[in-house]
């Protein structure tokens, strides 16, 4: 009993310190890219925080199924290094009794990455690309700040606006450049506002202005002048997510059966698989010989992860292509790996005899 604690301990501990750095990476880099995307003006800086928390939901899994191999590699490696492990064989133990604590340490971890993958992982993709497209509508609605030119997100319409009104919901002397194929148009208004018609349609409307047209590389132009203009920003089949598979919840993957889902569930499912057989592979990749280096152990599992990680995307892609169906893809690769364990285990179970006997 004062064992297990004191296993459970160190693993929690190790798990933590890995964890808060890899997390601290992922979040110093995800950030590092929203930053550049609001200072290129395709995100508003007030939506740095929220885009970030949905980057941190998606990224969750994977870093606690790393934290989970690393943090058991790293605690049975200080046990080979500190003669620990000479200790446990010495009082007849295998080196296959660990799998009862990793197993019981790993379980809680990987309930939570199969709920983070099958749950909030979709979810947070699916509001991040609805946070996005809300962004980039408030730009097209000209709820912009006043003083500067803002681009649609089609490209092809310029916003300006002098004043906003304290509410946002009113704009005062707007100026706006839509390009088509053989016209450029310039319209000017004293006031605009949003509005969304009884279809669902979403325009802009402008108040009391002119507008100007012209062809490029011509004379010729035509001046109107008027009270009200409405231009369409969008159509109410045009607005909302366009959902794809690795936006939709896994309930809808399930009942759906083209290659493209398949390789998605194929790949929510991997995760907390491997999650599970990650850990029983660091017991065997832990070992150290204490006289011997101590890097080339860490050398081969992070060869084993990486190796056991582009296995899963070759078989999600060749799902997605057709080359493997569903059930061969899932149970091929991590049947490979498991069939690994017998013979690593007996690899160090030889090697640990012949070190203890030469002591």
């Amino acid at each position: 009993m004062i064992f297990q604690r004191a296993v459970r301990r160190e693993f929690t501990q190790t798990a933590a310190g890995v964890f808060t750095a890899l997390f601290a990476i992922m979040l110093t880099t995800q950030l590092i890219r929203l930053l550049n995307e609001a200072v290129q003006g395709k995100v508003e800086a007030e939506a740095v925080t929220a885009l970030l928390g949905f980057a941190a939901l998606n990224y969750l899994p994977h870093l606690l199924s790393l934290s989970l191999f690393v943090a058991i590699l790293l605690s049975l490696s200080r046990a080979y290094r500190d003669s620990e492990m000479v200790v446990w064989f010495s009082c007849g133990l295998p080196l296959t009794a660990w799998i009862r604590p990793v197993i019981a340490f790993a379980a809680p971890l990987v309930v939570t990455i199969a709920a983070l993958t099958f749950f909030l992982s979709p979810w947070a993709a699916s509001e991040s690309v609805e946070f996005r497209n809300k962004l980039s509508a408030r730009r097209d609605a000209g709820q912009v700040a006043p003083g500067t030119f803002q681009e649609s997100s089609t490209g092809n319409r310029v916003v300006f606006v002098e004043e906003v009104a304290d509410d946002t919901s009113h704009v005062r002397n707007v100026f706006v450049s839509d390009t088509r194929s053989d016209r450029v148009g310039i319209t000017v208004a004293g006031t605009g506002h949003q509005e969304i018609a009884a279809n669902g349609d979403r325009f802009i409307v402008l108040q009391q202005g002119r507008r100007y047209e012209f062809a490029p590389g011509s004379a010729d132009f035509s001046q109107v002048e008027y009270a009200r203009y409405a231009i369409r920003l969008e159509t109410k089949e045009a607005r909302g997510v366009v959902q794809t598979p690795r936006t939709m919840g896994t309930l809808e993957l399930l009942a759906l059966d083209s290659r493209q889902h398949r390789s998605e569930l194929l790949a929510r499912l991997s995760l907390p698989i491997s999650a599970v057989v990650l850990a029983l592979l660091s017991i065997p990749l832990s070992f150290v010989n204490p006289r011997a280096g101590r890097s080339a152990n860490m050398l081969l599992a992070i060869l084993a992860y990486l190796f056991y990680n582009n296995l899963m995307t070759l078989g999600q892609e060749w799902v997605a292509r057709g080359k493997l169906s569903f059930a061969v893809g899932l149970l091929a690769v991590h049947l490979l790996m498991l069939c690994l364990l017998p013979a690593l285990f007996y690899r160090r179970i030889a090697v640990s005899s012949f070190l203890r006997l030469s002591r």
